[in-house]
């Protein structure tokens, strides 16, 4: 079968980690297409281990599949080794990983400006994690970037490193009043990374082609989700790359005709990390208990989530944007025991009523929620396996989501386990 793409349609944290676990052992190939350490996907094993995955692809937890880091990911090297380190010390065969040499560096100036720049721009701070990852994109577009094939070349190295600390320096010590960063000091702990890294890095395009060729499947793994693509997503409240499905053909360097199935994530509920308008945004009792039962805190920053209402209008985008053919809707049980559960179906701007997403960043930001509300349920639901086991209120929730967002849902989550799922459709034959 050819490739997948699995991806978030929300702001991110729909538990794409999961889903991908889900289907690590029917997959022969799941790659990591954007994004740096600034995601975080977090996978509980059938015996109860948590795992929470920065830089590796969920497909790590399979026993058999090539993992692979593609070229339009952003690698902080330390990081990902201090990964790799800490899978294998619980048992996790991190051999089967590869880089593509052609993935980006994050470098100490990208860390160093990311933070001091969030810092100065205070009230009007984007919510970046300060990892550096939007500094290295940037300077990927500014054809300056140091990528993972230079680790192999010291002097290439040094001398791409040289020449970005030139302009770097001078910022970071005469317009933010911090200390330049050394260049013998930085190549000397890069070229340490560059003798353990050696053996992952790989042409991975090739690797993914021939793959394709002898029709093996292939698991195209976003980061991030759909809201915050640098082109589609909530601008400037976005992350760096394209988390899309258009995005996974750049990321990767596979070819748009090898896909076949685009599957979505979508919390039950919506939620969001960092700054940014949020139509459904609740501030009550109710966002609480999203919070509290839903156990809404990032896995990369620890920061707690904006929670609201799930926002048809976004799904819908998400839907049509990506050409999804599967959603998964997560998160189901978190709604147990709410009397009412609100869907957002549309958007009220200046008095006018608006059922897909407005043109302008000024319009999204004072949309208005259009709310139907839904009768609840309190039923435990984290054992049921069929939408039959499912009680009423909870199947007409689900049905009403199908239809707003013009896309079958194939998955339900009633729970955080690889197990706790309702299954409607196969996402794989």
């Amino acid at each position: 079968m050819p490739a997948i793409v699995l991806l978030g349609a929300q702001w991110g944290d729909e538990g794409k980690g999961k889903v991908t676990d889900l289907l690590g052992e029917r997959v022969d190939y799941v790659v990591r297409y954007s994004g740096g350490n600034n995601a975080g996907h977090t996978v509980i094993t059938p015996d109860g281990q948590k795992y929470a995955l920065h830089l590796m692809p969920s497909g790590a937890l399979s026993p058999s599949a090539m993992i692979v880091i593609g070229n339009g990911v952003v690698v902080d090297p330390k990081v990902l080794l201090g990964e790799i380190d800490g899978l294998a010390e619980r048992g996790v065969d991190v051999s089967r990983l590869r880089i593509s040499g052609d993935a980006h560096l994050i470098m100490p100036h990208h860390r160093a400006l990311d933070r001091v720049v969030e810092r100065y721009l205070g009230s009007s701070r984007i919510g970046t994690t300060g990892r550096g990852i939007g500094p290295a994109y940037g300077d990927k577009v500014a054809r300056m970037g140091i990528r993972l094939q230079d680790l192999l070349d010291p002097g290439i190295l040094r001398k791409k490193l040289e020449l970005a600390l030139r302009e770097k320096n001078q910022i970071l010590f005469k317009v933010y009043n911090r200390k330049a960063i050394d260049v013998e000091a930085t190549v000397e702990e890069y070229l340490a990374y560059a003798e353990r890294l050696r053996p992952y890095i790989a042409e991975t395009r090739v690797m993914l082609w021939d793959a394709l060729d002898r029709g093996e499947t292939v698991l195209l793994e976003g980061a991030q989700a759909t809201m915050l693509d640098m082109d589609h997503g909530t601008y400037p409240f976005v992350t760096s790359s394209n988390p899309t499905a258009g995005g996974a053909c750049v990321g990767a360097g596979i070819p748009p005709t090898a896909i076949t199935k685009v599957i979505a994530v979508s919390k039950a509920y919506t939620t969001r990390v960092g700054s940014g308008p949020f139509p459904t945004e609740l501030f009550d009792d109710n966002g609480q208990h999203l919070r509290k039962v839903g156990h809404e805190y990032g896995t990369t920053t620890g920061r707690e989530r904006r929670c609201g209402w799930f926002d048809a209008v976004v799904a819908r985008y998400a839907c049509r944007l990506n050409g999804v053919t599967d959603l998964v809707v997560t998160k189901l049980d978190v709604l147990t025991g709410l009397p009412k559960v609100p869907i957002c179906v549309g958007y009220e701007i200046n008095g006018k009523r608006y059922d897909d997403m407005p043109m302008t960043q000024t319009d999204f930001h004072h949309a208005k929620p259009v709310y139907e509300e839904l009768d609840g349920w309190w039923e435990d639901i984290t054992k049921a396996r069929t939408e039959d086991e499912l009680p009423e209120n909870a199947r007409r929730y689900v049905a009403r989501i199908e239809e707003l967002c013009g896309t079958r849902v194939s998955v339900v989550g009633v729970g955080p386990g690889r197990e706790e799922n309702v299954l409607y459709h196969p996402l794989l034959p």
